[in-house]
């Protein structure tokens, strides 16, 4: 434990707040230290309905009064995605670190005044892509980069889906324009994106074609997409996210060599170990499967990570880390591209720079 951990506000009483108040506990270097909502009532019940945190945190009816709170050192913002702008920038302004949560904004130029936000004021940014931080991760890049096991890296396909209720489809945030207008592409496709990068070693495409026949409501949101990526060394990636179809969370990458798969990439079955499949034509049995534990689940590794770029931050004048904001920046290059090519007709879009 750090003599002095990060102290934690959050603003918003959103569901995924409550997995995430429990990371910040489980977390040997934070503290959930402010929970905000627009209600003080609300952010009162559900601060003790949390449960977690001894003592219970301090509780503010607004989000403003959270970033006026000097003892806040960073802030987790789990609000609907058209509010993210805001409040990340503001939070930047006042020297807290931002841990936002995904999609980290409705479009490029938004993220890029987030990004901007955060770089004058000196402070770390990092989105809650959860996955990426688990050990199994670690486990399946080192197999990646394994020339002889792995060979070079040839086709992604990452795939996240759920069949959302009624309710849902016509009330859920996800599905508003004005909260979350990227819809499924945002929600969900967010982690498929992400995982063909982080394939590709955070490689961009030269040209992203979304499929034909995406499934769209009526104010315009996206409900199910799915599209390929090509590069210029010749790989390709698809993906497919939708909130119409049954649950699944597949990743599959293959090599010239060997390959590996796994059907919950996003959230693993079990909390504490996780598993893939590895395949290889030159061993016995051809398909394989390797297991990691973890004395943490991966949301609190992605806050135990977070919180130690912070205190090198506050303790020992270290610099942001750079690359947490890149890989941001990159995948919401991929999602505007999709989005794009939507719009143009499923033509190919050219990803920038």
């Amino acid at each position: 434990m750090a003599e002095t951990p990060v102290r934690f506000g959050v603003l918003g009483c959103a569901n995924i707040a409550r997995k995430m108040c429990r990371a910040i506990d489980l977390s040997p270097n934070s503290i959930l230290y402010a929970i905000a909502s627009r209600s003080l009532h609300k952010a009162s019940r559900f601060a003790e309905e949390t449960g977690f945190s001894s003592p219970v945190p301090k509780v503010y009816g607004s989000y403003e009064a959270v970033l006026d709170d000097h003892d806040v050192d960073a802030v987790y913002i789990p609000l609907p995605t058209g509010l993210h702008l805001r409040w990340a920038v503001l939070a930047a302004g006042k020297r807290k670190h931002v841990l936002l949560e995904k999609p980290a904004a409705l479009n490029l130029s938004e993220l890029d005044r987030i990004l901007e936000a955060c770089r004058s004021s000196g402070v770390q940014f990092m989105d809650a892509t959860m996955w990426v931080h688990n050990l199994r991760t670690a486990t399946m890049r080192g197999l990646l980069s394994d020339s002889e096991r792995f060979g070079q890296l040839k086709s992604i396909h990452s795939c996240f889906t759920y069949e959302a209720d009624r309710n849902f489809l016509q009330t859920n945030i996800r599905v508003k324009p004005e909260l979350d207008g990227l819809g499924a592409l945002g929600d969900i496709g967010w982690y498929c994106v992400q995982a063909l990068l982080w394939a590709a070693d955070y490689s961009l495409p030269k040209t992203i074609t979304a499929w034909p026949a995406p499934d769209i409501n009526a104010a315009g949101v996206i409900l199910s997409c799915g599209s390929c990526l090509r590069w210029e060394d010749g790989k390709i990636a698809t993906f497919y996210c939708s909130f119409l179809a049954n649950l699944s969370m597949d990743l599959i990458v293959l090599g010239s060599k060997g390959s590996f798969r796994l059907n919950d990439f996003a959230v693993p079955f079990r909390e504490n170990v996780a598993s893939f499949h590895v395949g290889s034509q030159f061993r016995v049995p051809i398909l394989s499967e390797e297991t990691v534990a973890s004395d943490l689940p991966q949301e609190a590794l992605m806050i135990r990570e977070f919180s130690g770029l912070v205190l090198g931050i506050r303790e020992n004048g270290l610099e942001p880390e750079r690359k947490w904001p890149a890989i941001c920046r990159k995948t919401q290059m991929v999602v505007d591209a999709v989005k794009a090519s939507i719009e143009m007709g499923f033509q190919p879009v050219e990803v920038g720079t």
